[in-house]
Order: C-alpha cells, then structure tokens, then sequence
C-alpha cells in the first residue's frame, strides 16, 4: 500500500463529526489541522483554537473544545451540563468542551463555537475577516 492509499483509508474511516467539524474549521483564515491519533487540533499560526477529542483517556466522550469568553465556560456548562463540560487541563484557562456524541449536533452552535475561539486566539487582523456569514 502507497503512502496515498494509507492517507485515503485514514480519511475514509474517519469519524464523520470530525469530517464536518474539519471543513467548518479549515473555513477560517490560515486555519489548518494536526492530527493527534484519534485527536485533531485546529491551529492558526501555531496558536490552537480548538480540539475534537475522541474518547480523550478513556473517557468515552466525542467532543470539540474551544476558547471562550472568561466566565462563559462555566456559564455554558451551568446552563447545560448534558452537553457542556470543563475539559481536563484547559477548562480553567477558559476553555469549554461541546459533546458531538449526546443527541442531534447543532451544528450552527459548533460554528459558533469554532469561530469564536478563533476569533479570540487569532491575530487581530485575521480575526476581523471571520464572520458566521462567510459559513
């Protein structure tokens, strides 16, 4: 098997939340994606603005984290706390973690989501051109 036919099997078995997830992300400025085993970090110039953990040490949770708002981690998970958790290392350096494995994804508010982290991790004149809009 050559190096391309390894690359298409990675792709094609791929977890389909992290499909979409990719092609919202890649969507933004300069934006590109490292994988990290069944992980995947969203960078903007070397800066990550968010992860798609998958079942992230043992846990058995499929979610992507994003930078938020001071205060608005907590709020997002008081609000919900079926969906919105603190993520493991992160949560208390303002970061909140969306579950993709627990009912009907939103995909509007992953948008959302993805874009705002970038938007706070983002050179500023990067972060300028990024508007749900352009989604």
């Amino acid at each position: 098997m050559d190096k391309q036919d390894k690359s298409r099997t990675r792709r094609d078995a791929e977890d389909p939340r992290l499909v979409r997830l990719t092609k919202i992300a890649l969507a933004l400025p300069e934006a590109v994606r490292e994988y990290h085993g069944s992980h995947a970090a969203f960078l903007i110039r070397k800066k990550t603005f968010a992860y798609f953990l998958n079942d992230h040490h043992g846990d058995g949770i499929v979610a992507v984290t994003c930078k938020v708002l001071p205060g608005d981690n907590s709020v997002l998970v008081s609000a919900s706390p079926d969906r919105f958790y603190l993520p493991a290392y992160i949560g208390p350096k303002g970061w909140v973690a969306l579950r993709l494995d627990v009912g009907p994804v939103d995909w509007d508010e992953v948008t959302e989501l993805l874009a705002g982290s970038y938007r706070l991790v983002a050179p500023k004149r990067l972060a300028a051109l990024v508007t749900l809009a352009a989604f």
